[in-house]
Formats: structure tokens, sequence, C-alpha cells
């Protein structure tokens, strides 16, 4: 079974090796000794970690019900237009998603760099959603 130190534990979760310290120090990640004396993780429970974690890490706004089961809610990073296509590029805690949508529905949706939205991933398609800006 591999084990994992702080540092390589914080990179595979996305955080700081500080807020893995506090979340072993709080009993949120189970911590062992090595044979050296120091901390680390066996691969299971960082896995079970990350996938509970996962499942409110990128909550999706509103009350928007789908089944697709990939949403990642962040911001808009960058927005590229065609006359009939556009690249939609949105960061989500440390995942970058690029879409490709139709120009008509950036603009129907008011998307634009700045602006809260979800990418949500299903096999090969990437949909993209916004919150409604209006309520």
């Amino acid at each position: 079974m591999p084990s994992y130190s702080i540092g390589q534990a914080a990179r595979l979760l996305g955080v700081s090796s500080e807020t893995v310290r506090r979340w072993a120090d709080g009993g949120q990640l189970r911590m062992d000794r090595d044979g050296a004396g120091n901390r680390v993780i066996d691969g299971a429970s960082l896995a079970a970690f990350a996938k509970e974690r996962a499942l409110g890490q990128h909550p999706v706004p509103g009350e928007i019900r789908t089944s697709v089961r990939n949403a990642f809610a962040g911001i808009v990073t960058a927005v590229t237009l065609d006359d009939v296509i556009a690249q939609v590029e949105i960061q989500s805690g440390p995942h970058r998603v690029v879409s490709v949508v139709s120009r008509e529905a950036v603009e129907e949706l008011g998307i634009e760099v700045g602006v809260e939205a979800t990418a949500r991933v299903k096999s090969t398609h990437v949909h993209v959603d916004r919150p409604d800006a209006r309520g």
C-alpha cells in the first residue's frame, strides 16, 4: 500500500501542506508515522478522503437539477468568440476547464470574463451553465 507525505497529499488534493496538517490535527484525515517518525497518509485513506471531499468541493449554485455528475463551479477566465463558435475557459479551484459552445449560447447566458459559471462534464461533452443573474 503506498503512503504519502503531507506535501504529496497537499499536491494531490490541491491545497496547502498547512491545510492537510490542520485536517489531520482536527481528526478529519487520519495520519500515521513511518519508521523515521514522519507523518504519512496511507493511499487508501487519502483516496477515500479525496472522494468524500470532492462530493462537496464544487457545489453547483442554485437549484439546478441535472443528470450530469461532474460539475465544476468557478469563474470565467477567458472567452474567445468567432462568428458561430465560442471557447469558454473556467477556473474551478485547481482545475481549468475549456468548452467550445455556440456564440449564441454565450450571448444568451451573458458569459464573459469575471462571471460565475459552472462547467458540467459528461463523457466527452462539457456543458456550461450560469446561475440566473437576475434573481
